[in-house]
């Protein structure tokens, strides 16, 4: 289980530097867990128990629109936290569903672990804020792509940046997190290959 721990911390430090202390206050707190493929970890209308990493595998955020389609607002490309994070922090019931692409390898923690563990820690504080910030760019690029780029530009922008989400996830969740329809994609994959 140590890699579940490798990964969480190799990620960390890319944010921060994390102390031993906190490391090991990680470990007892983190839970490793192996998660089936199309797995739901979080649901739509419910209060989110868990904030995840993922060590291994690859997960979505979606929620179903008025029309009752699922449209995906979130893949990940490799590991990282993955929750309704707004929703878990704040314990208010989450709009979106988190679902296991693939078998995952996940890490989580409780609201009362992270709360307890959040008094005690050395970086935690500095590390939730960093990570807010990041969580809020990253929505704030994503938007703007949506508004600003073709469809062609936000697909190639995918391949160049994400190379591993076009490997292992199916077309129909990476059109809908770029905001096209399955075959519009289809047609832009034919013309890039011609």
């Amino acid at each position: 289980m140590q890699h579940y721990y490798d990964a969480l911390f190799s990620y960390i430090t890319q944010i921060i530097e994390i102390p031993e202390h906190d490391r090991a206050q990680c470990r007892q707190t983190f839970k490793p867990l192996r998660v089936a493929k199309d797995t739901l970890l979080d649901e739509a209308g419910k209060i989110p128990t868990y904030h995840n990493f993922i060590v291994s595998g690859y997960m979505r955020k979606y929620y179903v629109n008025d029309k009752g389609e699922e449209v995906t607002v979130d893949l990940n490309n490799g590991p990282r936290f993955f929750t309704s994070y707004y929703s878990f922090v704040k314990q208010t019931i989450a709009e979106e569903y988190i679902q296991c692409i693939t078998d995952c390898e996940i890490l989580r923690i409780t609201k009362a672990d992270a709360d307890s563990s959040a008094k005690t820690s050395y970086t935690q504080k500095d590390f939730t804020i960093k990570l807010f910030q990041q969580i809020q760019e990253e929505d704030r690029e994503r938007m703007n792509d949506l508004a600003t780029l073709t469809a062609e530009q936000r697909y190639v922008k995918l391949v160049k940046e994400c190379p591993n989400i076009i490997q292992n996830v199916p077309l129909k969740y990476i059109a809908s997190y770029l905001g096209i329809k399955p075959e519009s994609l289809s047609r832009i994959r034919r013309e890039m290959i011609s």
